[in-house]
């Protein structure tokens, strides 16, 4: 296993992140409310209390970054 070149390849990574985020501002705005929403007061957020959710980011953000790539 080398490590050459680890350190670039993470941040480039990084840098593509804010154009990925941005392509899913509507599935990001989605999963805060829904966090929010489930934590007002002094509930605390539950496993899977906003899984929908968040599988509808996590696929956006997994798209963005594959178009992102090319």
């Amino acid at each position: 296993m080398s490590g050459a070149g680890v350190w670039t390849r993470g941040r480039e990574k990084m840098r593509r992140f804010p154009a990925c985020f941005a392509r899913c501002a509507g599935e990001a705005a989605a999963y805060g409310r829904c966090v929010t929403a489930t934590t007002t007061g002094r509930h605390e957020l539950k496993k899977d209390s906003c899984a929908r959710e968040f599988e509808a980011l996590k696929i956006c953000f997994t798209n963005a970054a594959k178009k992102g790539a090319n």
